[in-house]
């Protein structure tokens, strides 16, 4: 799915260089679940706006699924970003004059989906996430929780590849945030998807099957996080999918966006 060769990213900040990642190199499988630990401001953030195609690497290869996102044109990677990334924030990023089906379909407009489809999937999406009685409410009729499933369901009504989420509990409370874990683990179960986690929470980050940590701008891994069989164990029915038991352990020494695209700081 991913593969990072030598990913740098430099910030100037008045006369000072500030380097935010340090010759990153990663390697995400297809169907991996990832999280990402570290302290404040040591590049967590920014290597998840690079692996969404929110930001650009200062050199480096940022390889997703063959095409290197970090030299295609803006246009190009816009596209891949509509079709093929789902975004997860802290701070849900809903619109709030929109029903919970209307912000759900925003990120099916740059599709070219038809409205009467837009509404049809965006239903769906809701049920799927528990929240088929809150069609047409705005968001400050939903709790915290319910936001969330909300930007969920956005995020994964385009049938995303890869999901990637920055802090995605960071404003729940312990039980809500495990029920949003639940539903996040569910969906990676059957949905086959990639997931790559940007989390404070450890009780979040072991859900992952690896735990990456961010410090200083360069990443390196605990040992495995979960059992490499956990997707097989509790969705027997579904396909087969890579695994990454065997992965090596690496060490790194605009209009057409819709609104879960906006990064959150680090």
């Amino acid at each position: 799915m991913y593969k990072l060769s030598g990913v740098t990213k430099n910030y100037q900040k008045g006369r000072e260089t500030v380097r935010a990642l340090r010759g990153v190199d990663l390697v995400v499988e297809d169907g991996e679940w990832l999280s990402i630990q570290g302290p404040t401001g040591h590049g967590k953030s920014t290597l998840l706006q690079i692996l969404g195609g929110l930001d650009r690497p200062s050199s480096g290869v940022v390889d997703f699924d063959g095409r290197d996102l970090a030299q295609l044109r803006e246009s190009e990677v816009t596209k891949v970003r509509a079709e093929s990334m789902g975004f997860v924030f802290q701070t849900f990023n809903l619109i709030p004059t929109l029903s919970a089906q209307e912000n759900v379909e925003t990120a099916l407009v740059p599709l070219h989906v038809s409205a009467t489809a837009r509404r049809q999937r965006a239903a769906i999406a809701l049920e799927a996430v528990g929240l088929a009685d809150r069609l047409r409410h705005v968001p400050g009729e939903l709790s915290g929780g319910q936001q969330q499933r909300v930007a969920i369901a956005r995020a994964l009504v385009k049938e995303p590849k890869v999901l990637l989420a920055d802090e995605p509990t960071g404003n729940l409370d312990e039980d809500t945030r495990d029920e949003i874990i639940d539903l996040l683990d569910t969906m990676w179960q059957e949905r086959g998807l990639t997931m790559v986690f940007v989390t404070h929470d450890s009780t979040v980050a072991r859900r992952g099957q690896r735990i990456g940590v961010m410090k200083n701008g360069r990443l390196t891994f605990k040992q495995a996080a979960r059992s490499q069989s956990a997707r097989s164990q509790t969705a027997r029915s579904q396909p087969a999918r890579s695994q990454t038991a065997e992965l090596p352990v690496a060490d790194a020494s605009s209009s057409d966006l819709d609104p879960g695209t906006v990064p959150a700081a680090d």
